[in-house]
């Protein structure tokens, strides 16, 4: 199962809020692709990198250079963050 945690869930309104500004659909279609990456997790939870200093792993969504922080818990997906490439990964 995946779980968002509260600051996963306020990354995705940021971002979606930023692009929605832009552009509606880019905003809608970048979220998709977040959830449609994020969901094959269950399929394939190694899949993300594990980084020094950085708890849990990292998988990374080039195509919308985005950064999702995931942790994973038995069968469960915890996602902690998600982050554009260019910003700084917060430390917590």
């Amino acid at each position: 199962m995946i779980y968002w945690e509260v600051d996963s869930l306020k990354d995705r309104e940021r971002i979606f809020d930023y692009l929605y500004d832009f552009n509606p659909s880019v905003a809608i279609k970048t979220d998709e692709v977040i959830e449609h990456h994020v969901e094959n997790l269950l399929h394939q939870p190694l899949m993300g990198a594990q980084r020094e200093g950085l708890r849990g792993r990292l998988l990374i969504i080039p195509e919308i250079s985005m950064l999702v922080s995931y942790c994973l818990d038995g069968t469960n997906i915890h996602v902690m963050r998600v982050v554009h490439m260019k910003q700084l990964f917060p430390e917590s």
